[in-house]
């Protein structure tokens, strides 16, 4: 347990984040009022405990300095309990526009545009106005206390901070942190800490209701992201249904509001209204038969069914080029984002900027009418849920006949003139969600999954075979992700092999924790074969060292999906639509 009372927040509370990490996001929650993600009011964490960079339009530094040695205690996505020579010390957000902090004689307190050397002056209140885009931050201070706010005006800014500097700060501090006093159990407490990390991170990265964005909504990390994103979405979804399946509604509701007229559904939606040309991994209608499965509401189905259907039609009528029941991604010209409506922007997969038959896209599409199918059948739908299953089916059964590849012993892409692609990538363990997946086919991708030469690496799964020429820790060249880990657990638990199901997901636990441990936050991706840490992965090109946001994206850092899969895993989220719930493993 966690005691808090040196910093006056009375009561008991879990093991709390307690790692100062670089790069760690540290903004206000929609969870906990108004967010306001066109400002750019988001801060991340620099290497020295009380040193911010904002991601405002024009970047500002923000350095605090505490009395040293600084122990840190408790550090979650709005706030940073520590303790200085002097005594406590810390700073919280009481609003989206304002920060506020506070130490014992005073600390010092500087902030400059991050450009510049020089901090916007040595007296109080210290302001930085950037009149190309309009935006003000004002730091004023109060003896032990300080406070930094954004504003459209200085003067609005001005009047923020003075706000700030006259909040209950016991009052804010308990209301931050209440929501970690009644977590979920856990049966793994050794993981208590990184629990309460990723749902931090989920935290910050949940945002109230802005622009043409009606509900709570989510985004893959604050920065650089910041947007709402399709199959990300999904993620988020699965792991807020543990903490509020409210949340988990409101996600895809968000998502589902932003479908064009035609059924499609863009992979990028902003709150102005602007979206992507393309779409992304279909997974929403399992994403609301899971919030389903925890509401048990209804009429959240009947609002869902006919958009779930429109896409699903969109998708059997745009992406079907050669008209064979199976479905190809959008192709790009871009040599480091051949795809990015698979999600799997740079994989070798698309190397050759051909259009394929693709595995994941095909699964994921016969997943999704067959949780239509089951929306529909819970409606009393029994026309309209038939359909979706034979549809289902009928993908299905192509997946299984056209794109195994029985010398590779896993499903691959294929090409327009019949031939199976080399390249052995997580993708094709995507059949593993398919109900009806031959028990062969099965046997043969638990065997990859043990073999060191492919799929067998020491933090799995590697999102290209091992043993290929392109495989590199660069992204989906072959760097380990959480969301296909988390998807592949699944497909192994619900087809009997709940003993590799639970080595994966305790392995994928074991080296996320390590990782958070050693550098305060969760990443994008990980190595594979763990010969380099996280922040040494290469993203779209090699990464760069020292890290720095404001130069190069490496893997990113606080992401939104490995924090919510981790709470997934920890929570036993692990249901599929074709499983009953009573049947789902406790």
């Amino acid at each position: 347990m966690t005691d808090l009372s040196l910093w006056g927040v009375e009561g008991r509370y879990p093991e709390l984040p307690d790692r100062w990490g670089e790069g760690a996001l540290f903004a206000f929650s929609g969870m906990d009022g108004p967010t306001c993600s066109e400002s750019g009011f988001v801060a991340t964490a620099l290497p020295t405990p009380g040193a911010w960079l904002f991601h405002t339009p024009r970047q500002r530094v923000l350095h605090v300095t505490w009395d040293a040695p600084v122990s840190v205690d408790v550090v979650t996505g709005e706030l940073v309990l520590a303790r200085s020579a002097r005594g406590p010390v810390g700073a919280v957000y009481p609003a989206w526009h304002s920060l506020v902090g506070w130490g014992l004689g005073g600390p010092q307190v500087a902030l400059r545009f991050s450009k510049d050397t020089e901090s916007a002056g040595d007296e109080s209140p210290q302001v930085t106005w950037d009149p190309e885009h309009g935006d003000a931050l004002v730091l004023c201070t109060d003896h032990n206390r300080w406070a930094v706010s954004y504003g459209s005006s200085v003067e609005e800014a001005m009047a923020r901070a003075k706000w700030a500097l006259a909040v209950d700060l016991h009052a804010v501090l308990k209301d931050r942190l209440a929501p970690y006093r009644t977590l979920p159990a856990i049966a793994e407490p050794r993981y208590a800490r990184l629990f309460a990390k990723c749902v931090s991170v989920m935290r910050v990265n949940t945002l109230a209701p802005e622009g043409v964005i009606t509900s709570h909504w989510s985004t893959p990390d604050r920065v650089p992201h910041r947007h709402m994103w399709l199959w990300d979405s999904v993620f988020h979804s699965l792991g807020m249904n543990a903490l509020d399946p409210q949340l988990g509604w409101e996600f895809l509701e968000a998502v589902l509001e932003r479908q064009r007229a035609d059924g499609m559904i863009p992979h990028c939606m902003h709150v102005d209204g602007t979206t992507s040309a393309i779409t992304q991994p279909p997974l929403l209608a399992w994403g609301v038969w899971q919030t389903y499965t925890h509401l048990g509401d209804r009429q959240r189905l009947r609002y869902a069914l006919p958009r779930l259907e429109s896409y699903l039609m969109w998708n059997l009528q745009h992406r079907d080029r050669n008209h064979n029941d199976l479905l190809e991604w959008h192709i790009e010209a871009s040599p480091t984002c051949r795809s990015g409506e698979s999600g799997m922007d740079n994989s070798p997969r698309f190397d050759e900027a051909l259009l394929l038959d693709a595995v994941d896209f095909s699964a994921f599409q016969a997943l999704d009418m067959l949780a239509a199918s089951r929306i529909a059948e819970a409606l009393g739908e029994q026309t309209r849920a038939r359909e979706w299953r034979s549809r289902s089916a009928a993908m299905a059964a192509r997946i299984y006949q056209s794109l195994w590849s029985a010398g590779a012993g896993i499903y691959c892409d294929r090409l327009f003139d019949g031939r199976l692609s080399r390249v052995k990538a997580v993708s094709g363990f995507s059949p593993l969600l398919l109900p009806s997946i031959p028990s062969e086919h099965v046997t043969a991708l638990v065997q990859h999954l043990g073999n060191p030469r492919t799929f067998g690496a020491v933090f799995p799964i590697p999102s290209v075979s091992l043993d290929d020429p392109a495989w590199s820790t660069d992204m989906w060249r072959g760097a380990t992700w959480i969301n296909y880990d988390y998807l592949v657990a699944l497909g192994l638990m619900h087809h009997g092999h709940r003993e590799a199901a639970e080595g994966l997901i305790e392995t994928v636990l074991r080296y996320v924790n390590t990782y958070y441990e050693r550098y305060g936050v969760v990443f994008e991706f990980y190595d594979a074969q763990d010969k380099i840490p996280p922040p040494a992965c290469d993203r779209k090109g090699p990464h760069r060292e020292p890290y720095d946001i404001r130069v190069k994206m490496d893997s990113i850092r606080d992401y939104h999906w490995t924090a919510a899969l981790m709470v997934a895993f920890l929570t036993k989220q692990l249901g599929l639509p074709w499983v009953d719930e009573d049947d789902l493993v406790a």
